[in-house]
């Protein structure tokens, strides 16, 4: 295992800054641009990073340590940041994702301070059944990869046709997932 908690506190702690810096001022072709029907623009992945970040990673910690396998987890709705058609400025949102990352941050900190918590703690996935307090951090970590990964994608994409015969040469453009 390569699971190192500082390490990905490190990690974690850099999405913010990085949507913050790559994102911001942005024209909207960049910010609306997606991959077609059911895929997300960047905005929408800022959306759906707060909704984790509010109702996915700290309360299924805190579930590991207070109610163990005892009580499977609520399903986190992954497009519900799609239904409540935001009004703030992208700006406003990713203010408030970098404040509710850093309260999480302090929140996995002082958790694990604790030392009657230990990352191998266990708690009971809805689909996976039981995961620990070490996977269900690593996922986070993974989890924002994935979405910088997809804004990158995104973006690519908007130039495919503009390239030439250099998407050859493009490896963003030859893969999907």
């Amino acid at each position: 295992m390569k699971f190192d908690l500082q390490e990905a506190i490190e990690m974690l702690e850099r999405t913010p800054i990085t949507l913050d810096h790559f994102l911001t001022g942005l024209s909207k072709g960049w910010l609306q641009c997606d991959e077609g029907d059911g895929s997300w623009n960047a905005v929408q992945v800022v959306e759906h990073l707060i909704e984790g970040e509010k109702h996915n990673w700290i309360p299924r910690l805190k579930m590991i340590f207070q109610d163990g396998e005892n009580k499977v987890f609520p399903e986190f709705n992954r497009y519900s940041h799609l239904e409540e058609g935001a009004s703030t400025s992208l700006e406003e949102k990713l203010m408030e994702f970098r404040t509710l990352r850093s309260e999480n941050i302090r929140e996995v900190q002082e958790i694990l301070l604790d030392p009657n918590h230990s990352l191998d703690a266990t708690g009971l996935h809805p689909a996976f059944g039981v995961v620990t307090a070490r996977e269900l951090i690593s996922t986070w970590v993974v989890h924002d990869l994935t979405h910088l990964s997809q804004i990158v994608r995104v973006f690519s994409e908007r130039y495919r046709d503009d390239v030439g015969p250099w998407e050859a040469y493009l490896g963003v453009l030859n893969k999907r997932s």
